[in-house]
């Protein structure tokens, strides 16, 4: 058993760099897992830029990658389900099971989360952009033989926006706008038509994106780059019931609370970079929407991972590059360029 493995580490913004790091002796309870392939997420990107998301700002080395799957290569201690050789998609959140939100089956807004690749906590719980990785028998997820690491470590993203979806309510039969085009927007939309909406206008203002949303099955898109007359005018010949605010921005929030019917319902799915924005809180009074808010993920991981393996949702199609592991650097700068990247995802 190799003594070190390769990480993407993070030391400030756009300073990644491939570091060698020791490897303890596996801590009795634990997973050792050999990285299979990873995704590229919006979060590691904000990191990777700004050393921070949201409000987890980055005050130590982090090592990136919260997408991830990857082969058990060593256990210590009781794993029952689990045995070395296992293919597995790794669940990045580590919940207590013992707080309020956990007991009333929220798990996501967990008191005492530890999860991969975050600056949530100080000490920072490193992520699994490592060629070799550690967690607990809980987070490991098997996969079937047929479903490939790049789309098992897709997961995690999907589970984000099945549980985005969750948050809206019942959907059937409703018409949704979907403001962002990147990955979380994309699967969010899939997820949306799997839930039974019937109709989605997706908005960016971006061409490329667009165009990938047009392909992966969006009834209508926008591009509001140079400005929102259309999107105005097609929520006043037909408002929409339900909006997915995906884009992390003001602009995104003040628009979907602008367009969306009276006792609508908003979803905030987007991590706001610098924590604090503007809300048109009249608007939200006066039309009585639902502002909700949509974080992480609890029990849908697995469906996700059942979603993937019987082929309900195909999350290979939003990947439009493959890198290895050792120029993960360069991958971030790739997926950086909405031009030409929609999902980039690491290999070993």
């Amino acid at each position: 058993m190799t003594s070190t493995a390769l990480a993407a580490t993070l030391f400030g913004p756009e300073d990644l760099r491939m570091m060698e790091r020791p490897l303890d002796p596996l801590a009795s309870g634990m997973v050792r897992i050999r990285f299979g392939a990873g995704g590229i997420c919006g979060s590691d990107m904000h990191y990777y830029r700004h050393a921070r998301t949201g409000d987890f700002v980055v005050t130590s080395p982090l090592v990136l990658g919260h997408e991830i799957a990857g082969e058990v290569v060593e256990i210590a201690g009781s794993a029952p389900d689990l045995k070395v050789g296992d293919r597995v998609a790794v669940n990045p959140s580590r919940w207590c099971g013992h707080c309020k939100p956990c007991l009333e089956g929220r798990p996501n807004l967990c008191e005492n989360i530890f999860f991969m690749g975050s600056a949530s906590k100080t000490p920072h719980m490193q992520g699994g952009f490592s060629s070799y990785f550690d967690a607990i028998p809980a987070q490991c997820v098997k996969i079937p033989d047929h479903v490939t690491y790049q789309a098992a470590a897709l997961a995690e993203p999907l589970a984000v926006c099945l549980h985005a979806v969750a948050r809206a309510g019942d959907v059937t039969g409703k018409r949704a706008v979907l403001f962002g085009a990147g990955p979380i927007g994309l699967l969010t939309m899939l997820a949306a038509q799997r839930a039974g909406i019937a109709e989605t206008t997706v908005v960016d203002i971006a061409a490329a994106p667009l165009a990938f949303a047009t392909r992966l099955g969006a009834n209508h898109v926008v591009d509001i780059s140079g400005g929102e007359e259309a999107l105005k005018a097609q929520a006043a010949a037909q408002p929409f019931d339900v909006a997915f605010e995906v884009s992390g921005t003001a602009a995104g929030l003040a628009s979907a609370i602008g367009v969306v019917r009276r006792g609508g319902v908003v979803v905030q799915v987007g991590n706001l970079p610098g924590g604090q924005i503007p809300v048109p809180a009249n608007a939200v009074m006066a039309k009585e929407i639902d502002l909700r808010g949509s974080f992480r993920f609890g029990a849908e991981f697995f469906t996700a991972i059942e979603l993937i393996g019987d082929g309900s949702v195909d999350v290979l199609s939003l990947v439009t590059a493959q890198r290895p592991l050792a120029v993960a650097p360069d991958a971030v700068r790739l997926a950086l360029d909405r031009s030409q990247s929609v999902k980039v995802v690491l290999t070993a």
